[in-house]
């Protein structure tokens, strides 16, 4: 192993609390082509049960410890090759572990454009600067005449000490050590401070509609160690949209000290004080000009660049979480749906699809156009339901959903005899699957206005298998998606939908290339092909009928067998998560019980428990994994999914104005934020439960209290029709933790973060409810 890369295990290990053997283990697995699901599951003993998420930050952080690494590379050739490279300055390069040290280090042995620093020292005033650093007994006006040089552009003392403060500061602004320093201290007691840049008007009132949107940060200051993740993005929005001046500040008191005091942190740093010596002021002078000119605004830079990589980093995670709440939710399961994408003025599109997703029938419904057409379509509705027979009536949630959830509800009480039961379901990205390719494929014959309506009743059977076909940044469950680096945003979704379809398995006969294409190993050229097989030669009879498949070799097969299921096939354990390497383990099991078959193991508990794991433990096979073998024997098939629920909405309330405070109804989680959650209540505007109001206990962390698609109880505290903005409670007393938002002031925060208020009273500042509404809409 070489130094780089043992460096990299041990920093690695420490970040995922993991001991460097693992990560030696997981790292030679990922670099010989394994995938993180086949390396979770199937390899266990190998890494010493890492688990996915461990996993997946190991590969992270592996990919970007290895750029900084051949950076680092670069950096130690390329001062090297000018002969400037010490054994103390390789030293520091070796050990710099973030990208922003090891550009600090290079940085005063990168090529750079002609300074005034370069030009000084081309008039030869560099002896001069370094004397009086040297010497501060030294009168530098005295010791610049010796300097004075016509021909060079030194005309006088004053120009000569003027070259001198200009080869000093950019020798201090270059001082690696030093902007460490300063990043450190103003990270730790600097503020991100915003200002409204005025568009237009007197009075930020009279701004135009695109800065109105972020009024909250007219005025506003919060420090930077405290600041969550979603106003971080916020104001960056607003500076990149023109509406907000940034910047990073100490509190207004300190910045009026003088001197500064980064000033004096640079002039400790250099050993500087004012005790009477003849140089002392004008180095003091030269402290002050190299913050101000030269390292003020790179600090910042450095500084909202740092904070901008880790909101960015919070809100991707925030996302890839919910996105994995999503994609987990529990399936209704096989069960022919009728599906509705509801719509005014051009009606409900109805869609019938059967057990396995195929439409049956599809029609539109006139419900809210006149008495007579909202008549001839409940006899539509009843026709297709007595036809059909669905076990559910899905309705998607967006315009006109609670009036035909309504109509739907009166439809059902007075025909007993139709058993099917109503579901609002999410329609997010129903209509970006509608108008793209693959809808066209898979539904050629079906017009774009019907696709969203076979989209929301297939999503209720399975929301995994349909959710997979649209872009994840479509379904809408992010926070700030669209400021965030979009490549790292698609990297981690991807990865979320990888590890969701491998946990779940995919039934090899019956699902769709998109749904397949996430599978460990395989790519969506395979699964086209897998497809193309199954439609050619029909179903699978087993796992070892996939090796036939073109472009599905040997080691395609070992990473993806374990997740495609063959329900009802030839070999019961294709159905299992069971590894067809192990096969043969499992069949040395049922001869040591004396049983004849592997079916009088499967789902026998009785006999499972009598199996020993450590006396089948050899080279290929340890404890950890004959015991997920013995785990799948036992409950073969099962989806690990949770129960089907679904969430009742009150008939008399279907739009924001048939709310009052005190109401206590039933919601889906919509959407989880760092400042809260957005909540279904069946009213097309989702309610705010803000952090504070989530429970009775203090929350750091939203997501310790509800994920989305969680049914939950809450309790109105407040509406605000001409905003569109509903605050809910999940407290048992049916209160907030902050005040109305009338009695709060519009000022900007305080700085005091949102938790520190909400256990000193209850209030939160407006700033945060007023950006937390705002991040709904963005």
């Amino acid at each position: 192993m070489t130094e780089f890369s043992s460096r990299i295990t041990t920093r690695i290990a420490q970040e995922i609390s993991a001991r460097p053997n693992q990560v030696e283990a997981a790292v030679a697995l990922l670099d010989g082509g394994a995938t993180v699901p086949f390396i979770a599951r199937y390899r266990k003993d190998v890494t010493g049960n890492l688990s996915d998420a461990q996993l997946r930050i190991l590969e992270e952080r592996l990919i970007y410890l290895r750029e900084l690494d051949d950076r680092r590379g670069v950096i130690l050739a390329a001062i090297e090759a000018q002969g400037k490279l010490s054994d103390e300055l390789r030293e520091q390069i070796l050990a710099a572990d973030a990208k922003q040290t090891l550009e600090d280090l290079y940085a005063p042995y990168k090529s750079k454009r002609r300074t005034r620093a370069m030009i000084a020292k081309e008039a030869g005033l560099e002896p001069l600067a370094d004397l009086i650093l040297a010497d501060r007994t030294v009168d530098p006006m005295a010791a610049a005449e010796n300097f004075i040089n016509a021909e060079k552009g030194v005309a006088d003392a004053a120009s000569a000490l003027t070259g001198a403060r200009d080869i000093l500061a950019e020798r201090i602004s270059l001082d690696p050590g030093l902007r460490e320093t300063l990043r450190e201290f103003m990270s730790t007691r600097g503020e991100l401070v915003s200002k409204w840049v005025e568009l237009g008007g007197d009075q930020p009132a009279d701004a135009d509609a695109q800065s109105a949107k972020f009024k909250d940060y007219f005025e506003f200051r919060e420090a930077l160690s405290k600041i969550p993740s979603h106003r971080v993005l916020a104001v960056l929005r607003g500076r990149r949209e023109g509406v907000l001046a940034v910047s990073v500040e100490l509190t207004p008191d300190e910045e009026l000290q003088s001197p500064h005091p980064a000033e004096s942190l640079i002039a400790k740093h250099y050993g500087i004080e004012r005790t009477g010596r003849l140089a002392d002021d004008w180095l003091l002078s030269v402290c002050r000009w190299a913050w101000r000119v030269k390292l003020r605004l790179s600090i910042e830079t450095d500084l909202l660049e740092e904070i901008r990589e880790r909101a960015e980093e919070t809100a991707i995670g925030v996302f890839g979480e919910n996105l994995r709440d999503l994609l987990l939710a529990a399936p209704a399961g096989h069960y022919a749906v009728l599906g509705l994408d509801p719509g005014f003025r051009t009606g409900v599109k109805t869609a019938v699809i059967d057990s396995t997703g195929r439409v049956l029938a599809h029609d539109v419904l006139m419900m809210h156009t006149s008495a007579a057409q909202k008549q001839r379509a409940e006899a539509q509705l009843i026709d297709l339901c007595h036809k059909y027979k669905p076990a559910f009536i899905a309705i998607g949630n967006g315009t006109a959903s609670r009036e035909t959830s309504a109509i739907v509800g009166d439809v059902l009480r007075t025909h007993s005899d139709i058993e099917a039961q109503r579901v609002m379901v999410s329609e997010a990205g129903a209509s970006v699957y509608s108008a793209s390719e693959l809808a066209t494929e898979e539904l050629p014959n079906l017009d774009v206005s019907y696709r969203g309506a076979v989209s929301i009743a297939r999503r209720l059977q399975d929301p995994l298998a349909e959710l997979v076909k649209i872009d994840p940044k479509a379904i809408g469950v992010g926070q700030y998606q669209h400021d965030v680096d979009h490549l790292k945003l698609a990297r981690r979704l991807a990865a979320v939908v990888e590890d969701c379809v491998n946990f779940v398995g995919v039934d090899v006969n019956t699902a769709s290339p998109q749904l397949l294409s996430h599978v460990a190993g395989l790519t969506r050229r395979v699964a086209q092909e897998i497809v193309a097989y199954r439609e050619k030669e029909g179903a699978f009879p087993d796992r070892q009928a996939l090796k036939k498949v073109p472009f599905l070799g040997d080691a395609r097969f070992q990473q993806a067998a374990g997740f495609l299921r063959i329900p009802q096939g030839t070999n019961p354990l294709d159905e299992t998560g069971v590894h067809p390497e192990a096969y043969g383990l499992v069949k040395e099991m049922t001869k040591a019980l004396g049983l004849t078959s592997v079916q009088d193991l499967m789902r026998n508990r009785a006999v499972l428990k009598r199996i020993k794991p450590t006396d089948f433990v050899d080279e290929k096979f340890g404890v950890l994994t004959i015991r997920d073998i013995l785990a799948e024997l036992e409950k073969p098939a099962r989806d690990p999914r949770a129960e089907f629920k679904t969430a009742s909405f009150k008939d008399d309330v279907q739009t924001i104005d048939d709310l009052r405070p005190g109401m206590k109804l039933e919601g889906v989680v919509a959407n989880v934020a760092a400042f809260g959650a957005f909540v279904d209540i069946g009213v097309h505007v989702n309610g705010l439960v803000h952090v504070s109001a989530l429970a009775d206990h203090f929350v750091k962390d939203p997501r310790e209290e509800v994920r989305v698609g969680q049914v939950v109880h809450v309790v109105v505290i407040e509406v605000d029709p001409a905003r569109q903005r509903i605050a809910l409670s999940m407290r048992s007393d049916g209160k907030g933790g902050y005040t109305s938002a009338s009695a709060v002031s519009r000022k900007g925060g305080s700085g005091r973060n949102d938790h520190s208020d909400r256990n000193k009273g209850g209030k939160v500042a407006q700033t945060a409810l007023g950006a937390a509404f705002a991040a709904l809409k963005r």
